[in-house]
């Protein structure tokens, strides 16, 4: 594939440099960020090659494939000028015509508050993504090693590794802040500041670790524990910082507005941040903590049916990247998981449940295009690539993707009595091997089959209609 070619054609069919107000790689898909819908070509962008599906959003999301993305994001990013991960900035008469042009839009395709704002806490999450992946499999290997050979933990370069894996997660919650300064319009380093009041310190007071603490909290005469919130209380502070500094540049007047509206967005941000945005951060992540734990201990298998089945339609619109600083949070070695992440080898089955749909249209369809589409597509669906699945076969044709999600239920059920856990995250499909804990590795493969299974069965007598298969690729036997 020559990518700066793809390159030049998804710019074309987005409207131009003009149009590109940001642009990001993941995993599998370029985000790019656009000014006016109506500018867009979607089956355009469809018909690029190495294009393997489209969601119409904002960020519009066009996926690629693993290691594809990267590369092409490469070149769209030298075309548009914007580094990846980055957004320009836009006038305020632009930012209102652009905004009546496109409320309508929105609209129409009910894109609500709660969708634009987990889409913007992915936007936040997803240039973090390559470290968490790396770190979390550096510690996965980091315990092997120590468990085969304890010796080692001596050696030069066995510390050299273990630091790299710990120092990720460690001060983490400095680049969630920068992120979620960035995303909502703030300034980066202070964003990293407002992240940093949420990385333990033993050389500060304030920050070191509660049984080491000087210093107590008015209010609740406690010390500041400076974990307590993590992630969540990072990602607030960032958010507020972002709408305090803001805020402060409004009535600031010119001459001063260099030095003191960063000024003051530390010191007030700072002192909300430590009295109330932790508290509430440490709340929401008990919170989370006691729902997931609820779902996993005391719903069992129930809990993994619900959680597998129901994650494809997270994925169909590009949402699932929110639940990132969930995984991040429970691949935290110093977290109350310890590393280990009982949540996404269940959401992983989902993706065998679409592998199993192909299979079951693929044997039963006489549709000849239908059969060509799918065999194109279920390698990379064993791989963990689900995106050309979902968009090219089960979603135009709608009940296979439900009856995918039906089946994948079942592979959930297994994860769940097996009790298999990540190391880190970022691949699925057979990739996630990878991920498990060491010894879990046939559980997990016993897992996916059985979502294959689920899938296959639950879509071969209830989910192909051979009416609507020739009515969507049009080509009959």
């Amino acid at each position: 594939m020559d990518y700066r070619k793809t390159a030049q054609e998804l710019l074309a069919a987005v409207g131009g440099k003009e149009n590109v107000t940001a642009n990001m790689a993941c995993m599998t898909r370029l985000r790019v960020g656009w000014a006016d819908h109506g500018k867009l070509d979607l089956e355009r962008l469809k018909q690029v090659e190495g294009v393997l599906g489209v969601v119409d959003a904002n960020p519009v999301q066009i996926v690629l494939g693993p290691g594809v993305a990267q590369r092409v994001g490469s070149e769209f990013s030298l075309l548009t000028g914007l580094a990846l991960g980055t957004s320009k900035t836009l006038d305020s008469e632009n930012i209102k015509d652009i905004a009546q042009k496109n409320k309508a839009e929105n609209k129409k395709k009910h894109n609500g508050p709660v969708q634009r704002f987990l889409k913007r806490i992915a936007n936040i999450f997803i240039p973090i993504l390559p470290g968490i992946i790396a770190a979390g499999l550096i510690n996965g290997l980091v315990n092997v090693i120590s468990l085969a050979n304890p010796a080692l933990n001596t050696q030069w370069w066995y510390s050299c590794i273990h630091t790299v894996g710990w120092a990720l997660f460690a001060y983490l919650p400095i680049f969630v802040g920068m992120n979620a300064a960035r995303e909502f319009n703030g300034s980066g380093i202070l964003g990293a500041l407002a992240g940093a009041f949420f990385v333990p310190n033993d050389a500060m007071p304030l920050l070191a670790k509660v049984k080491d603490a000087v210093v107590l909290m008015p209010f609740t005469n406690k010390a500041f524990n400076a974990a307590n919130g993590g992630l969540i209380a990072a990602l607030i502070a960032g958010i507020f910082f972002a709408y305090l500094e803001r805020w402060i540049r409004k009535w600031m007047p010119t001459i001063v507005d260099t030095f003191f509206t960063p000024l003051l967005t530390v010191i007030i941000g700072g002192v909300v941040s430590v009295l109330i945005l932790q508290p509430i951060g440490a709340l929401l992540t008990n919170a989370i903590f006691f729902v997931l734990n609820f779902v996993y201990k005391y719903l069992g298998f129930v809990g993994g049916y619900i959680l597998s089945a129901g994650f494809l339609p997270l994925v169909a619109l590009g949402l699932h990247q929110a639940l990132t600083p969930i995984h991040a949070m429970l691949n935290d070695p110093a977290g109350p998981t310890h590393g280990i992440n009982y949540l996404l080898p269940i959401l992983m089955m989902a993706g065998g449940g679409q592998v199993g749909a192909g299979f079951a249209l693929y044997l039963k369809t006489k549709n000849k295009k239908l059969k060509r589409i799918t065999r194109d597509c279920l390698p990379v669906g064993i791989l963990g690539v689900g995106e050309p699945m979902m968009y090219a076969v089960t979603l135009p044709l709608g009940k296979p993707f439900v009856t995918a999600c039906l089946g994948s239920g079942l592979g959930g059920i297994c994860a769940s009595l097996f009790h298999l856990g990540a190391i880190s995250q970022g691949v699925s499909g057979l990739f996630g091997l990878l991920l498990m804990v060491p010894g879990q590795q046939l559980a997990f493969l016993i897992s996916m089959v059985a979502a294959y299974v689920g899938g296959f069965i639950v879509t071969y007598f209830f989910g192909v209609n051979e009416d609507r298969i020739n009515e969507v690729y049009g080509e009959k036997s």
